[in-house]
């Protein structure tokens, strides 16, 4: 059925729920995973106005944290994959529309099915911006698993 899952996470409780299904799923189907995590690129908007003549110094907390957070969330999935002995790739884009990098990502892997977190926002942001999953599953072909 599925040969290539990708499980997208950004390291949240509730993302648990998808890398838990993720790879029981590849276990159960002798499938590979592919974990992608999607960080926000950096924004100067972000870095005070009296601190931006310390904007490479910025630049590179911001870089030090997301490939720290990044590696962190990455390598708990692929333990868990090692663990039930599935083989595993792990990605880390940044992107500021993480659901096009999560498609575009499974796409250029050959992924033939995405997992996923039922939501990532909660109020009014989630109104607002949209979940990153509900935008997954009206932009991409790839059959999407969500899970709670």
């Amino acid at each position: 059925m599925y040969r290539h899952i990708l499980i997208a996470t950004d390291g949240s409780v509730l993302a648990e729920s998808a890398v838990v299904h993720g790879v029981s799923l590849a276990k159960s189907l002798g499938a590979k995973v592919t974990a992608i995590i999607v960080e926000a690129p950096f924004s100067v908007y972000d870095v005070p106005e009296s601190k931006l003549r310390q904007m490479p110094e910025a630049f590179a907390q911001h870089a030090e944290h997301i490939k720290q957070h990044a590696g962190h969330v990455l390598n708990h999935v692929a333990e868990a994959a090692k663990a039930a002995g599935v083989p595993c790739d792990t990605v880390q884009v940044e992107h500021d529309q993480p659901y096009r990098a999560n498609i575009a990502t499974a796409e250029d892997k050959g992924c033939d099915v995405i997992v996923m977190a039922s939501h990532g926002r909660s109020g009014i942001s989630a109104v607002l911006l949209g979940s990153v999953t509900n935008k997954v599953l009206t932009h991409t072909k790839i059959p999407v698993l969500v899970c709670h």
